[in-house]
């Protein structure tokens, strides 16, 4: 009777764990909830805890995506029924089509077994358009040549792909969301375009003042540059001029029409104002590359759209992409659609508004045409950026595959020897030449030997380093010698020798690393730490000898800085010590103008030299502009704005030097206008003074009266340049690529007297 009832008894039990493994191997579906199965875990033996063993490590392996390990931890029979490409490849089909970047796995619980096991498991993927998607599977676990291996089969991937299914995917977009100035003047967005060109053998003669006249007012280019490019290439069965928005070519329609041999292509895609108001800065767009399918396809993307590959195109794709919606279905092994996985809908894009002052970034753009070089705007008082250049530009439009002028410039732009597409701004590294003389003032002042009225007899030749002769600029260029001069007007004069001097005895005194050490406090050998776009880091090395501390005294020899981080040093000296980090986005808007992020002005560091030093060293920077022997002063005599500044020569293995000058304004309380620190960097330039501190001018008059009052003396008429057009040597001093930092190739150093023998700063 008891042997009759425990004999009902177990096979009741055995009935229930029958239907509960038989539940616990049915697919699950798409849900908003997770089925979780229980299974029981009544005191698991060591061999059931190295089974779990074995799953978590293949869970691991996957979120990994160590293929390899995975395939490692699968029996053989499942070995002998897939092969590692197509196991790899089951799973990162099904990664792009779910568009997961991410998963997570865990144990639920484990079926007791010597020999063969049962362990569930939850996997939850994390996609970028459907949210996370769970599955409850179940995993079956043998012990063979004693290690537990996992019997796979298409199932382990998602329940639904037993049997050979498979997933496809469709996914949609709302567009890309438009890049904006600090006042809502638009910079890049989607609309319908025209590619403006010229047929030289259709033109008429006669016609042709009128042409460049509503080219000009078309464009925005100059009607010299427009002839000139046409004159270049008469032979031609086209040339390619701009490309303009088709609202503006419809406001203008009578009078182009009129005009023969000008041909307008339309258009649709990504435009580009003014052919690009801050190309290096905002970036441009291209189609996904074949070696980068799969990665975006992981984000949602379906591969067929363009995406930011530079730039706040770039940083902010994720923002200006929106968010993708569509579908994704299970399709048995013939295509047959099976069901619906799961689907979302598209999320409008994000709007981004950037620091940038459109009008005073233009201007600035016209105004280093002709150079090689940089041009950086920031508040003094903020960090924000008013304006980026990075000359000689390109047209970001080029890079729209549907603009018909892109077939016959952009591998022009993109091959230009002149490098234009890198950001000399922020990835351009540069001997500072004499501004870094701030740098030796400030370490000379710090170190109690010198103060403000030490005086040095300047003269041409300096003959206190052994065995060598080193020779002023003044000598040079057959200028009077500065004489007797207290340390301030060492630096209004920019005398070489008392900086040469300076960082000699402090080499002597074992000193001589305070120069980097305050370097790095003015920010200098290290990243600015600008977020949203790349950057090198400069250098400033610990001089290993007398010459080395020699020419880092005047920002020669191996030390090598960017414009912005020049920026940022200049405005900390002017607004009291605060190292602000430099800041180009402003904020990001929903597409009913509802703020979704925005910036704020953020102090990375702060001076901490005495106040009486700044005071010098402040001192000392307004007389390089106001006193007559001041190396500023001709440049920028009449400006009524108070200037604080400092010319830098910067010497090169080329035959010019690089032409700087760096300043800021001390005039908020009068003009109402925030303060500003102007960078402009010319390569190759030639003489500070001369270049530089002339096109500092020009932005300092646009800021504060709209345009600018006085001509370059290079220029003929207002951004039109005399022949022939200013043009500048290739350098070693910047990086080839990006991703190639120049801090790795500092700037040889040749035997003196060549060596250190300046150019002029008067």
């Amino acid at each position: 009777m008891l042997t009759a009832k425990y004999t009902a008894i177990r096979t009741i039990w055995m009935i229930i764990i029958c239907v509960m493994l038989v539940s616990a191997c049915t697919p699950s579906t798409f849900s908003n909830r997770n089925i979780t199965t229980v299974i029981p875990t009544r005191n698991p033996s060591a061999n059931s805890a190295d089974a779990q063993t074995a799953v978590l490590k293949f869970i691991e392996a996957w979120k990994s995506e160590n293929y390899t390990m995975m395939y490692d931890l699968i029996t053989t029979v499942s070995r002998d029924a897939i092969s590692p490409a197509d196991f790899e490849k089951r799973y990162r089909d099904t990664a792009q089509n779910l568009g997961y970047d991410d998963l997570d796995g865990s144990v639920l619980s484990v079926m007791p077994g010597e020999h063969v096991t049962q362990v569930n498991t939850r996997v939850v993927y994390h996609t970028a358009v459907f949210g996370d998607i769970s599955r409850d599977i179940l995993m079956n676990v043998t012990k063979e040549d004693n290690e537990w291996r996992i019997q796979w089969e298409d199932g382990l991937i998602l329940p639904e792909l037993r049997g050979g299914n498979f997933l496809t995917s469709e996914y949609a977009s709302s567009g890309r969301g438009d890049i904006y100035d600090r006042n809502g003047a638009p910079i890049a967005t989607q609309i319908d375009a025209m590619a403006v060109g010229l047929k030289p053998a259709e033109l008429l003669k006669p016609q042709e003042g009128n042409l460049l006249v509503a080219l000009t007012k078309l464009t925005g280019r100059t009607s010299d540059s427009i002839l000139k490019q046409l004159n270049k290439h008469r032979d031609a069965d086209y040339v390619p001029i701009s490309e303009v928005s088709a609202q503006a070519v419809q406001k203008m329609s009578d009078e182009l029409g009129l005009l023969r041999g000008l041909v307008l292509t339309p258009y649709k895609g990504r435009f580009y104002f003014q052919e690009g108001v801050a190309p290096q800065a905002v970036g441009y767009l291209l189609k996904i590359s074949p070696e980068q399918l799969e990665e975006y396809r992981r984000k949602g993307y379906s591969g067929e759209e363009t995406v930011g590959v530079s730039g706040l195109e770039a940083w902010a794709e994720n923002r200006l992409a929106g968010i993708r919606g569509g579908s994704v279905y299970v399709r048995d092994a013939k295509g047959n659609i099976l069901t619906r996985l799961a689907n979302a809908n598209s999320k409008a894009p994000e709007y981004l508004y950037t620091t940038l002052d459109r009008d005073l970034q233009l201007q600035a753009q016209r105004a280093i045409e002709g150079y090689r070089g940089a041009i950086v705007v920031m508040e003094r008082d903020t960090g924000n950026i008013l304006a980026m250049v990075s000359a000689p530009s390109y047209d970001a439009n080029l890079f729209e595959t549907n603009n018909f002028n892109s077939g016959y410039l952009l591998n022009e732009a993109i091959n230009d020897p002149d490098r234009r597409l890198l950001n000399r701004v922020t990835q351009g590294a540069y001997p500072m030449g004499s501004i870094f003389k701030i740098v030796t003032m400030t370490a000379a002042l710090e170190s109690g030997y010198y103060r403000s009225n030490t005086t040095y007899d300047c003269g041409y030749r300096f003959t206190e380093l052994a065995g060598t002769t080193l020779y002023d600029w003044t000598y040079t260029y057959q200028k009077s010698p500065s004489g007797k001069i207290d340390l301030i007007g060492g630096l209004v004069r920019s005398c070489n020798p008392y900086f040469w001097h300076i960082g000699l005895d402090l080499f002597q005194k074992g000193e001589a690393n305070d120069m980097v050490n305050h370097a790095v406090k003015y920010g200098l050998g290290k990243p600015t730490g600008i977020k949203e776009l790349e950057e090198v880091s400069g250098q400033v090395l610990d001089p290993h000898n007398e010459g080395d501390a020699v020419q880092l005294a005047i920002g020669q020899g191996s030390m090598l800085a960017t414009p912005l981080q020049v920026a940022v040093m200049i405005s900390a000296i002017g607004n009291g010590g605060s190292l602000y980090r430099p800041q180009i986005v402003s904020k990001f808007t929903s597409a009913d103008g509802s703020i979704t992020y925005s910036t704020s002005p953020e102090v990375v560091s702060h001076l901490d030299e005495r106040p009486q030093i700044m005071d010098v060293i402040r001192n000392a920077m307004r007389r390089v502009v106001t006193d007559e022997h001041g190396t500023a002063q001709a440049a920028l005599a009449g400006i009524q704005i108070p200037i604080y500044g400092k010319t830098g020569t910067a010497s090169t293995a080329q035959e010019e030097p690089h032409s700087w000058f760096a300043g800021y304004t001390d005039a908020a309380k009068e003009t109402k206008k925030p303060d500003i620190t102007v960078v402009v960097l010319a390569e190759n330039g030639g003489e500070g003074s001369m270049v530089a501190a002339p096109i500092f001018r020009r932005i300092i008059e646009i800021y504060y009266n709209g345009r600018p009052s006085k001509l370059f003396p290079w220029e003929s008429s207002l951004y039109v340049a005399r022949e022939p057009t200013p043009t500048a040597v290739p350098t070693g001093e910047i990086t080839e690529t990006p991703g190639n930092l120049t801090e790795d190739k500092p700037t040889p150093v040749a035997p003196s007297p060549i060596l250190a023998t300046a150019t002029p700063e008067s």
